[in-house]
């Protein structure tokens, strides 16, 4: 399993430190990363960004680190703009499209891309079938360059176990395949050992972060009590929070997955947003993700 670093994490988002990608890049090679992914959007590597001076300087800067550029991180949510007006569906087709092409100039395997938000309970179905167009209109012109297609478990539309393997059925092209995390099965209750076996076979990626509960409560005066809210979370480095990435990462190895394994620091982080914050943080991380992969692989995954 090749550990690798996801650049959201140090992109400035959520009041955390930025580095351009350059400095992003060096800085994961100073850390122990083998591989970076790469956000497909400002303020790191934009469609509208990337001329050729740009992607030569990332490719000359990542093969002086030593660092492979293994994915780039689209941001696609099929429903929107579900009416009849917008071709947004078209629209992010030819994005995903335009990042393949910089994917394939920079080296990089495999473009992320996302399903999409539910939009109202009586237009499931619709949403559905707009994601399963659009992610197999994708994998199309993703293959074109050479690239593979891979769908993260983040959105609405197929986000639990069941309906993720229905949904890649369905789009049923053979250059889209999984990038199955255990965040959002985790908030579901999933058994993440038995869900990443399953998975493993299909998959490319998996993408890595952890949190904590924090209890939430409303104050109801004229009761003189409090009523149970749903729980906050907080990011915390690998194997801080309550998620069984011990029990994911064992399953991955039992279903024979031996890809790429990103870590992301995609959310308000406990400690703060500083540079050394987040570096303590993708540390321990790294540290983590090579036990866990040596575990797996000395015990048979057992």
């Amino acid at each position: 399993m090749i550990p690798t670093l996801f650049s959201v994490s140090y992109a400035g988002l959520w009041g955390q430190h930025f580095l351009d990608l350059p400095a992003f890049i060096r800085k994961a090679a100073r850390l122990g990363y083998q591989a970076v992914e790469l956000m497909g959007k400002r303020p790191h590597l934009s469609i509208l960004d990337a001329d050729e001076k740009r992607l030569a300087e990332i490719r000359r800067v990542a093969s002086e680190s030593g660092v492979e550029i293994a994915t780039i991180a689209a941001y696609t949510n099929f429903t929107m703009g579900s009416g009849t007006e917008i071709p947004a569906v078209e629209i992010q087709v030819a994005y995903v499209r335009s990042l393949a092409e910089i994917a394939a100039k920079l080296g990089a395997r495999i473009v992320r891309v996302f399903t999409g938000y539910t939009t109202e309970p009586e237009g499931y179905i619709r949403d559905w079938d707009l994601c399963v167009r659009g992610v197999r209109e994708c994998a199309e012109a993703a293959a074109h360059y050479g690239v593979i297609l891979g769908v993260q478990n983040h959105h609405d539309v197929g986000v639990g176990v069941e309906s993720y393997e229905e949904f890649l059925d369905e789009v049923g092209h053979p250059n889209c395949r999984a990038m199955f995390d255990p965040w959002s099965p985790a908030l579901h209750g999933t058994d993440l050992r038995s869900a990443a076996r399953r998975l493993a076979p299909r998959m490319v990626q998996t993408t890595l972060a952890d949190y904590v509960r924090l209890p939430r409560y409303a104050y109801l005066p004229g009761l003189v009590n409090y009523k149970r809210l749903d729980d906050m979370t907080r990011a915390v480095p690998l194997g801080e929070g309550f998620l069984d990435l011990e029990g994911f990462m064992a399953g991955l190895h039992e279903g024979g997955f031996n890809g790429y394994v990103a870590y992301e620091m995609c959310s308000p982080l406990r400690g703060g947003g500083s540079e050394e914050n987040l570096d303590r943080a993708a540390r321990l991380s790294f540290e983590k993700i090579k036990a866990w992969a040596a575990q797996s692989s000395s015990n048979g995954g057992r």
